[in-house]
């Protein structure tokens, strides 16, 4: 995607110490099954003016976790489309404020009956 959208200039993070690594260069790839994926990755890094790997620590990678845990909730058929998601960083965190409440031990009806609502079905 980045380089149909001419991105001269990519930073890869994720939370993959040993894979990070080895697309650094740094530590070698000796899975079998992981060097196609590889050569892959150095063919494409070369059509970029820079690319930089960077591990981020999973206890510091929430945003990823969460839409990791979302993407595998969704059904994803091989011939769908899916748009780009819009990721915005705020100054402050955002919190889900909670209202504790007296548990309701009326019956369903209650306000319907108490309010003199008839059924007129």
């Amino acid at each position: 995607m980045e380089i149909d959208q001419n991105v001269e200039e990519l930073l890869i993070m994720g939370d993959s110490n040993l894979i990070i690594r080895q697309a650094q260069g740094e530590w070698e790839t000796r899975d079998v099954k992981l060097i196609p994926y590889k050569k892959h990755v150095e063919n494409l890094s070369k059509r970029f003016k820079s690319i930089e790997f960077r591990c981020i620590p999973r206890c510091h990678n929430e945003l990823a976790d969460a839409l990791a845990t979302l993407a595998s909730m969704l059904p994803y058929p091989s011939n769908a489309h899916v748009d780009p998601l819009e990721i915005q960083i705020r100054e402050r965190h955002g919190y889900c404020n909670t209202i504790e409440a007296a548990p309701n031990t009326q019956p369903w009806y209650y306000d319907m009956k108490r309010r003199g609502w008839k059924n007129h079905a």
